[in-house]
């Protein structure tokens, strides 16, 4: 295990729909290390957690790691890969591309995040 990945001191530790996610309470908002294993896909592994058809969440943060891809209902995708600063809107699948671990440092406000951070409701042209 890389020391991207390696265990983080204070930090509470997670794992769900396949993820490992460390986090740390900072005020009000959350700074959060997110490990997305390789072949990892959020309508694969997390729909079934949430119930909900795309991801709803906005995600900011920092690619420390590995190649991401993130498609949107209307067709538009992204592709972060590392290192790459990374703004996500909510409405979204995502998915791990390639053999290499993804690795994500976000901070977030929980479902507030898009509203917090001024950013759209979701995905729009």
């Amino acid at each position: 295990m890389s020391g991207l990945e390696g265990a983080i001191a204070g930090a509470t530790r997670t794992d769900v729909g396949g993820l490992t996610v460390d986090e740390l309470q900072a005020g009000e908002a959350r700074v959060k290390r997110v490990i997305y294993p390789p072949g990892w896909r959020w309508s694969t592994h997390m729909a079934p957690v949430t119930g909900t058809g795309s991801c709803l969440h906005a995600h900011v943060g920092f690619v420390a790691q590995g190649t991401m891809e993130v498609a949107y209902a209307d067709g538009c995708t992204t592709r972060f890969e590392a290192p790459a600063f990374a703004v996500v809107e909510p409405g979204h699948d995502g998915w791990v591309v390639g053999d290499t671990p993804v690795v994500f440092i976000q901070v977030d406000h929980r479902s507030h995040t898009a509203e917090r951070l001024g950013m759209v409701g979701e995905h729009r042209h």
